[in-house]
């Protein structure tokens, strides 16, 4: 449908509510000519008679009645897709879908979202948990807008933007206390029963790397999928869980934890939020992504 054609079934709307050629003019800001002209061509182009003429207005014929009901539903519901988009606008309605990592939602996305929350209640928040792999799939099948992943990362369909830097570290339980009195070199370390995330997570590949880089093969002794398990086994006195930093600062304060310095600096990692390329970025998201800048 042209615009022009959009116009003509709005004056069309107007003249059969009025039943008056004047009264749709005065309601619609135009001349008592433009009315008549634009329902002549709406039925030319239709090839129907839409009005009967009366001597004190206009009068809708059947094919004008059957076409009404269908002009109204459409406006009907333009209406509403404006005032949806209002919402929208004003974040009165609407959701923001995000995936992540348990360590990423504890540590980077929890205080924007505590933010986003009071700022905009009626903001539905789809928050998924899962790996790198996972929120890779959900961002391309359009499951979520916004993925928080580990870097580097790199994926010709998506778009990744680097946000922050993480700082991990390994901590034991009190069994093992003494050993975080002075550094401890990577090879004692890997004497120790390792606590590590499953196979094939970033995370897991970035510290067997580092283990590599000093010419160790990391023995892992327990291999979990959650940050959240690690810390509770390495309470327990199971071993050295791997883990970021700002995810066990409490229990470290608390000295359910201990930290254990490694001789060997372990590097910072650094997280990236990823789109897709194909994909604009809801007013939503766009909000929340500045949120994430400001906290």
């Amino acid at each position: 449908m042209s615009m022009m054609n959009m116009e003509w079934y709005r004056i069309f709307l107007h003249t059969a509510r009025t039943g008056n050629l004047t009264r749709a003019a005065q309601e619609l800001h135009i001349t008592q000519p433009s009315v008549s002209y634009a329902i002549k061509q709406l039925e030319d182009a239709l090839g129907v008679k839409l009005f009967d003429r009366q001597s004190k207005g206009v009068a809708l014929t059947s094919e004008g009645r059957t076409l009404l009901d269908y002009v109204e539903k459409s406006f009907t519901l333009l209406d509403n897709g404006e005032r949806q988009i209002a919402s929208l606008r004003n974040y009165t309605s609407g959701e923001l879908r995000i995936g992540a990592s348990g360590p990423i939602i504890k540590h980077l996305l929890l205080s924007p979202l505590d933010e986003l929350r009071a700022q905009h209640p009626n903001v539905r928040i789809r928050l998924f948990q899962g790996n790198t792999a996972d929120i890779r799939t959900r961002l391309i099948e359009g499951q979520i807008d916004l993925g928080f992943v580990h870097l580097p990362y790199v994926d010709p369909e998506l778009q990744i933007k680097p946000l922050t830097a993480i700082q991990g570290c390994f901590v034991v339980g009190s069994a093992y206390k003494e050993l975080a009195r002075q550094p401890i070199t990577p090879e004692e370390l890997n004497k120790l029963p390792l606590l590590l995330l499953s196979r094939g997570s970033h995370t897991r590949l970035f510290i067997e790397r580092w283990f590599a880089e000093h010419g160790i093969a990391a023995e892992v002794d327990m291999e979990l999928n959650s940050s959240e398990m690690l810390v509770e086994l390495a309470r327990h006195g199971y071993g050295a869980a791997y883990v970021t930093h700002s995810f066990v600062q409490q229990e470290l304060r608390e000295e359910a934890l201990f930290e254990l310095t490694t001789t060997a600096p372990i590097p910072e990692r650094y997280i990236g939020v990823a789109t897709r390329s194909s994909a604009s970025l809801s007013l939503i998201a766009e909000h929340f992504m500045g949120l994430l800048s400001t906290t």
